[in-house]
C-alpha cells in the first residue's frame, strides 16, 4: 500500500495495566498495523485478548507504555503522533473521528434529536436552526426520523444503536469507530446494523475501524481483518484471506497459530483455544471467552 493510503499507522504499541497483586500485565504487546483510507478493518479476537484495550489506545483514552500511533486526515500537512499532544491538539484530531459504543451511549435525559444535535453544539458554531436541519438529514440516514422526540429509554436495542450512529457521523468525521457494534442484538438486526454501517462507510467515503468477537459480522462488512491473541498480532489480511482459514481443515494447517485462529473462526469447542495445558485458571477463562 502506498503512505499516502495510511490514515492511521500503528507502530509497536504496548500497553500493560497492574492487577490485584501490584504485578504488572502486558495486555498490549507490540502491536503493529496500519489502517488504509476508505477501508473497514475489523479487529477481532477472544475476551481478554486485547481488542477493547487497543480502540481505547487508538482514540487516546489510554496512554501508551511504548509505541506510536500517527494518523493523517485530509487536512494535515503530515503524519501526527497522538503520544504525547496536549489535550488541545488532541481534540482537534477527536473532531475527524466519531464512535459507536457498544450500549448506544446516549444521554438518558436528553430525546433522541437533543444527542444527536449535542456534538454540534459542543464542536461547531453554526445558527440553531442549520443545527436543526442536520439532525434531520443524520436521523433520515439512520432510518430514526420517527423517533427524533423520543427518550433513549422508549427504544429498542437495535434503535440505540442507529442514533448512537447517527450521533458519531455528526460531525462528517473521517474515521468512524465501533466498539461490538452487534453485540447484544438477535440475527436480524445484527444484519440491519451492519448494512447500515456498510452503507454509511460508502456515502459517507469514511474509513471504518471496528472491534467485534461477532464472526458473521465481521465476515460480512470486512475488507481486511486483524486477529489478536494475548496482546499480539497473530495475523492481518483481507477477508478472503482469513475465509480460506476459516474454510480450511485444521488438521491440514502447518502452525499452531493457524489452528487456533481457525478454532476461533468456525467457534469450535475444541483446539488450541482450550486445549492448552498448564495456564492458570484465570487464563483459561481468557482463552476460552
Amino acid at each position: 500500500m502506498a503512505e499516502e493510503d495510511i490514515i492511521i499507522s500503528v507502530r509497536d504499541v504496548r500497553k500493560t495495566f497492574s492487577n490485584a497483586r501490584g504485578e504488572t500485565v502486558t495486555v498490549l504487546d507490540a502491536v503493529t498495523f496500519d489502517v488504509v483510507r476508505g477501508e473497514t478493518l475489523v479487529v477481532m479476537g477472544g475476551s481478554g485478548c486485547g481488542k477493547s484495550t487497543l480502540l481505547n489506545c487508538l482514540i487516546s483514552e489510554y496512554d501508551l507504555d511504548g509505541g506510536h500511533i500517527t494518523f493523517k486526515t485530509r487536512d494535515m500537512d503530515s503524519p501526527v503522533d497522538i503520544v504525547g499532544l496536549d489535550d488541545d491538539a488532541l481534540n482537534e484530531i477527536r473532531k475527524r473521528f466519531g464512535i459507536l459504543f457498544q450500549s448506544g451511549a446516549l444521554f438518558n435525559s436528553m430525546t433522541v434529536g437533543e444527542n444527536i444535535a449535542l456534538p454540534l453544539q459542543e464542536h461547531s458554531v453554526v445558527d440553531p436552526a442549520v443545527i436543526d436541519i442536520v439532525v434531520t438529514l443524520k436521523l433520515q440516514q439512520v432510518k430514526m426520523l420517527p423517533h427524533r422526540d423520543k427518550m433513549p429509554a422508549q427504544l429498542s436495542g437495535g434503535q440505540k444503536k442507529r442514533a448512537g450512529l447517527a450521533r458519531a457521523t455528526a460531525l462528517d468525521p473521517e474515521i468512524l469507530f465501533y466498539d461490538e457494534p452487534t453485540a447484544g442484538l438477535d440475527p436480524v438486526t445484527s444484519t440491519a446494523i451492519d448494512e447500515l454501517m456498510m452503507d454509511l462507510s460508502k456515502k459517507l467515503r469514511v474509513t471504518s475501524i471496528v472491534v467485534t468477537h461477532e464472526m458473521d459480522s465481521a465476515f460480512r462488512i470486512a475488507d481486511r481483518m486483524v486477529m489478536l491473541e494475548k496482546g499480539k498480532v497473530l495475523k492481518i489480511g483481507t477477508r478472503q484471506e482469513f475465509e480460506k482459514l476459516r474454510d480450511a481443515d485444521a488438521s491440514e494447517l502447518g502452525s499452531n497459530d493457524e489452528r487456533l485462529m481457525n478454532q476461533f473462526l468456525n467457534g469450535l469447542a475444541t483446539g488450541p483455544l482450550t486445549d492448552a495445558e498448564g495456564l492458570s485458571e484465570f487464563e483459561k477463562l481468557i482463552t476460552a471467552g
